[in-house]
């Protein structure tokens, strides 16, 4: 039966030769071998199940065979745990474990502190939603990524989702189905949102369009776009389609904003897709396609952001730029 406290001087001893050649053959190293002692290494110590003590090994090094994340929020929102649940499982291919803190009221500071007790290989950033943190310089050496966030001096690399690009698309794709009339209920005061009605601007001008200013309407009340913000879903709706001049189309800016602009449509008598198409961002599944009919929606590329923040923070790959914007993915439903 395999020993599961086998040491590399166990294994050096069997095959006569150094603990430093077996720990550059387990470990890796500068050390030389011909590739025959790097396998007979390699196949005794998995004879014998050895397991090599990471801590020890840790202490060595300066690390632990652990990712750090600073959590604005992230672990909080079951929508945006798709990015957790993704970086976690490139980290765990590498045989690296995820240590999250959740910031909640603390500063950045004592978050990153908590971490590095834990003697992390890297500390990363992340937050529920696109936005600009602003980082301490004290810190500026030691958070190594962004994710789902920027940072405010444009020093840090950061994986964001790429906003306009997605707008365009799904405004384009709006022009594909004949639809050239087309509201937006966007999101007030998000990073995010600005973006998306630069993409909705210049799909327009792209095509020669011209934008209806009065079309482009905020979702809800309050400087600030948040779940429990006053709705003015029901009243933009009801005014949009008050006059002889009504869209064909209406963008929102997200699934929720969607969701109430069905409802608010079947009052006025009006049929999705005949009257009115209707599509969005995020998709949110148990949103989006369980709505009548299903939602076209742009989808956010958070497990993608989760992927490559996993591999560049493993090592296997370094970052594009400073700031790497990551594409969404076109859901085609029912609603155009």
């Amino acid at each position: 039966m395999a020993d599961a406290k086998v040491s590399m001087q166990d294994i050096a001893g069997r095959l006569g030769v150094s603990v430093k050649t077996v720990s550059g053959a387990l470990h890796g190293g500068s050390i030389r071998m011909s590739d025959e002692t790097r396998q007979k290494i390699k196949a005794l110590a998995d004879e014998l199940g050895y397991v090599p003590n990471l801590v020890a090994r840790g202490m060595r090094q300066g690390f632990l065979p652990i990712l750090g994340i600073v959590a604005d929020g992230l672990i909080t929102q079951p929508f945006a745990t798709e990015i957790m649940r993704s970086f976690d499982n490139a980290a765990r291919a590498d045989g690296l474990s995820v240590v999250v803190t959740n910031i909640g009221g603390r500063t950045v500071e004592a978050s990153v502190a908590e971490l590095q007790r834990l003697m992390p290989r890297t500390i990363a950033y992340a937050s529920m939603y696109h936005q600009v943190v602003s980082i301490p310089d004290s810190l500026r050496g030691v958070i190594s990524l962004m994710i789902n966030c920027r940072d405010e001096a444009g020093l840090i690399p950061s994986l964001v989702p790429a906003e306009q690009d997605a707008a365009e698309t799904i405004v384009e794709h709006l022009f594909a189905h004949d639809r050239r009339k087309i509201a937006f209920l966007n999101l007030p005061g998000l990073i995010a949102a600005r973006m998306r009605e630069d993409g909705f601007r210049a799909a327009h001008a792209a095509r020669g369009i011209e934008v209806q200013e009065a079309w482009i309407l905020p979702a809800t009340r309050g400087p600030l776009y948040a779940d429990r913000a006053r709705s003015l879903v029901r009243e933009h709706v009801a005014a949009l389609f008050s006059g002889p001049a009504r869209p064909d189309a209406i963008l929102c800016g997200n699934d929720r904003v969607a969701m109430e602009v069905y409802g608010a449509l079947r009052r006025q008598g009006l049929d999705i897709p005949e009257d009115v198409s209707i599509a969005s961002f995020d998709n949110q599944v148990e949103i989006a396609a369980r709505l009548d009919p299903p939602l076209t929606t742009m989808e956010l590329p958070h497990r993608a952001i989760g992927r490559r923040a996993g591999e560049i923070l493993s090592g296997h790959r370094k970052p594009l730029q400073k700031v790497d914007e990551i594409p969404f993915r076109l859901v085609e439903r029912a609603s155009v």
